[in-house]
């Protein structure tokens, strides 16, 4: 049976990173590659979301947006029916995305100098931004357990100086794709309190998660870490309207956020009108629905992509409980990175995320992006067996 998500959408000439960048950034043409890298899909967003861009065209004057009540409403709506977690209007921040959402954090409660805990491997941008900052990336390596990431507190606390002042959390997990436990959970926030932290948790792939998975906002896993918690969330990575760039970071915590109130005010930020729309629609009983679709339609591409890497003696893709971004561990060829990159791009014509990016722990990895047509995982797939062929 054919699914809405197998209609090709061409992207090329259209401005996306993805693909018309891939060339520059890969040395991959667009014209025969295959774009696996940037965290966006290529697949339309939820017909609402649509309807919405469209008023707005018809409308056709584009002013500053006034009375967001129906988008805060909306936010809460999401946050309760899909997470079961409570929220307050006035708890939430609007930024222009996660990554502006990170500075602001940065700007709000640390200084330069302070030190940052990341749990590497992790998203790229996180540590650029903490660089660009003026602050020191302190990198906790997550424990690679049988390809399942673990964390290792015992570890972690041995590292800790006195000169760190923020933990920030990537839940679930990217490029690793866990979905962490309520226990894994708990355990983050007892090191945040032993060592005096702010706790950013950006969740942003939360509504991305697997059949027979359950993710659990840091809330609720910790309610008694509220004087320290700082939460991210985002439409944009669910709906696949990243170019909306729009955000909220959520704080429950009045003294926490009377200090993001004032970082906000002198930095001038405030929403974009296209994305407070297309969010406003995204979190609806419509876009809930489209969700469910998507899951079931990237649970097939992780299925075919897991077994296709399989096939191939060395390779091992770690098994995805949350994301569509396939984590894929190179480590068993004995190939030097040079040389499975090489492969990967030149021969195979596929651009990927490299794991250098992703910090300590991810040198021997590389990210592919399944949030895709199904016909092009699996000429993915094929293309990585004939580059890898000689390994069969």
């Amino acid at each position: 049976m054919t699914s809405p998500f197998d209609t090709p959408i061409n992207r090329i000439g259209t401005h996306s990173v993805k693909w018309d960048m891939m060339q520059a950034f890969y040395g991959v043409s667009p014209k025969d590659g295959l774009a696996m890298w940037v965290a966006d899909m290529d697949f339309h967003p939820p017909a609402c979301v649509q309807r919405a861009v469209e008023a707005m065209a018809a409308h056709g004057v584009y002013g500053y947006f006034g009375d967001d009540a129906a988008y805060l409403d909306a936010v809460r709506w999401w946050m309760a029916e899909r997470h079961g977690w409570a929220v307050e209007r006035e708890w939430i921040f609007t930024t222009h995305g996660l990554v502006n959402g990170t500075g602001l954090c940065l700007d709000a409660f640390t200084a330069p100098g302070d030190g940052v805990v990341l749990t590497t491997p992790v998203y790229h941008a996180f540590a650029r931004t903490i660089k660009a900052a003026g602050r020191e990336v302190v990198e906790c390596r997550l424990a690679n357990d049988a390809g399942r990431y673990e964390m290792d507190f015992d570890a972690w606390d041995a590292q800790m100086t006195g000169r760190e002042r923020m933990f920030l959390l990537c839940s679930p997990h990217n490029p690793g794709g866990r979905v962490w436990t309520a226990a894994e959970l708990r355990g983050v926030a007892d090191f945040c309190k032993r060592h005096d932290l702010v706790l950013v948790s950006d969740e942003i792939h939360h509504d991305l998660v697997f059949p027979g998975q359950k993710h659990v906002p840091m809330p609720l896993a910790a309610p008694d870490i509220a004087d320290r918690l700082v939460m991210m969330t985002a439409t944009t990575k669910t709906f696949n309207i990243a170019g909306s760039h729009t955000g909220n970071v959520i704080i429950a915590d009045p003294a926490l956020r009377a200090k993001f109130a004032g970082k906000m005010m002198a930095l001038g930020i405030s929403g974009n009108s296209f994305g407070l729309h297309m969010a406003t629609a995204a979190y609806s009983p419509e876009g809930a629905e489209w969700v469910e679709g998507l899951m079931a339609y990237l649970d097939g591409n992780r299925k075919l992509f897991d077994e296709g890497m399989a096939a191939i003696p060395g390779l091992r893709s770690m098994r995805l409980e949350a994301t569509y971004l396939a984590w894929l561990d190179f480590s068993g060829t004995g190939m030097a990175a040079g040389e499975f990159i090489g492969r990967v791009e030149t021969e195979a014509k596929i651009a990927t995320n490299h794991g250098t990016a992703f910090g300590a722990g991810g040198e021997m990895f590389l990210r592919f992006n399944l949030g895709t047509q199904r016909a092009v995982v699996e000429e993915a797939v094929a293309r990585m067996q004939r580059a890898f062929g000689d390994l069969q």
